[in-house]
């Protein structure tokens, strides 16, 4: 990973309103031990790593965003791969934070996110 790494975020139905997503889906949950599971962007594709989350693991997924792994640093937030769940898994710590700066920094995750664009959207049929 590099500095423009692409860091895929999988976003579930219900963080998405109106067609966009809340600052909920780049907040971790304490169950995430305040980590946020991302795909590494370098090594499979948004249409990849949204087929992989949800057939694969059968979870839920409304499309996929991104943030890069500058925008990531350039808030405090180190990023470290974790492949044992799988290959392109990646982590965003937020682990030193308290609940208002996660809360604030995973609005800012958000904002980027947005403003690049959705990566990839599941096709309704």
């Amino acid at each position: 990973m590099n500095d423009h790494t692409l860091l895929l975020r999988q976003i579930h139905p219900s963080f998405v309103q109106d067609g966009r997503p809340s600052s909920q889906a780049f907040r971790p949950t304490p169950k995430d031990e305040q980590k946020l599971s991302v795909y590494d962007g370098d090594q499979i594709t948004p249409a990849d790593a949204f087929e992989h989350y949800t057939k694969d693991l059968k979870l839920g997924s409304n499309g996929v965003l991104a943030v890069s792994t500058a925008e990531c640093g350039a808030l405090g937030l180190p990023v470290t791969p974790d492949p044992e769940p799988f290959p392109e898994h990646v982590l965003i710590d937020f682990s030193t934070y308290g609940k208002s700066a996660t809360e604030k920094k995973a609005k800012q995750l958000k904002a980027k996110a947005e403003a690049r664009g959705w990566l990839y959207r599941e096709v309704m049929a």
